[in-house]
């Protein structure tokens, strides 16, 4: 029978194993604090970012909540940036994308502190993951991480395939995966939208990590019995009953070959919200020099 991964459940587990944390670091006073900086009305974004906040709260992280016009000058974020980078109350930096046409994304990236980037997407953070020295993992692969452990999916010796090779899952994932430590040590191939015979691939493959952002692209035919299925994606479609959210993965035919698969919406997408506090309270203990149990 396939075991559905339930990240609803995983996602719960991390927030109240982080309880303690908190805990300990209130208590010795820092109390974590995450600041988001929205700079689109995008109602996804914004409510995006609503939740954010309202897990934080849960866990009694702190937030700022910083939203500036998208016509305001790309300066007025950039200062915003710097004076959150000074804020010793501060100790993650969150700006949602996407940003107005006037702004370089990755100008902002490499403005934020990297002690501060909680993403792990600046440069340095970016650098000392490939070199397995993570100060952060990305929140959405390290989510995916956790979800494999959870599952009792054994990485090492694996024949992993990750569809997609964005910056935010499809680099950082692979370079988890083939990593010498735990949850690593696979032998990881990335495909793209470039690869020929996408479905051999991926019937070659023990986990399958779909994230290339292409409704339901990923068919049962394309999988081997007993494969472990990974769907990061998540894409609004029309249906004739109206619209509906459907992974990268077409979730009916894959789950009867997959001998694991998460769901969407209920499987990555809440690991990469727990994540996102993990780094956060990782942050804050690292500067007040208290080292957290983080789950």
């Amino acid at each position: 029978m396939t075991e559905i991964i339930d990240g609803n459940a995983v996602a719960e587990d991390i927030r109240n194993g982080l309880l303690d944390s908190i805990e300990s670091l209130t208590d010795a006073g820092t109390t974590p604090c995450l600041a988001t900086v929205l700079m689109n009305d995008d109602p996804a974004s914004e409510t995006y970012v609503s939740m954010k906040h309202k897990d934080c709260e849960e866990v009694g992280i702190a937030t700022r909540d910083i939203e500036l016009d998208p016509d305001t000058p790309a300066e007025e974020l950039f200062d915003t940036i710097d004076e959150l980078n000074a804020d010793p109350e501060v100790h993650g930096i969150l700006v949602q994308m996407p940003l107005p046409d006037h702004v370089d994304e990755r100008e902002v990236l490499r403005s934020i502190d990297p002690a501060k980037d909680v993403d792990g997407f600046h440069p340095e953070n970016v650098g000392r993951l490939v070199a397995g020295n993570a100060r952060y993992k990305p929140c959405t692969p390290h989510g995916v991480q956790k979800l494999l452990a959870a599952a009792d999916v054994e990485t090492e010796g694996a024949e992993a395939v990750v569809v997609g090779r964005s910056n935010i899952v499809g680099k950082p994932m692979a370079n988890l995966l083939i990593q010498k430590d735990e949850g690593g040590n696979a032998t990881t191939t990335v495909c793209h939208s470039r690869t020929e015979d996408l479905a051999e691939k991926t019937r070659a493959a023990d986990i399958v990590i779909a994230a290339a952002g292409v409704p339901e692209m990923i068919t049962g035919e394309m999988i081997s019995e007993g494969t472990v299925v990974i769907d990061v994606g998540i894409n609004r479609v029309e249906t004739d009953e109206g619209s509906e959210l459907v992974g990268d993965v077409d979730y009916d035919s894959a789950k009867e070959k997959a001998s694991a698969i998460t769901p969407v919406p209920g499987g990555v997408g809440p690991m990469t919200r727990a994540m996102l506090l993990w780094n956060t309270v990782k942050s804050a203990g690292d500067v007040a020099g208290i080292d957290v149990d983080l789950p």
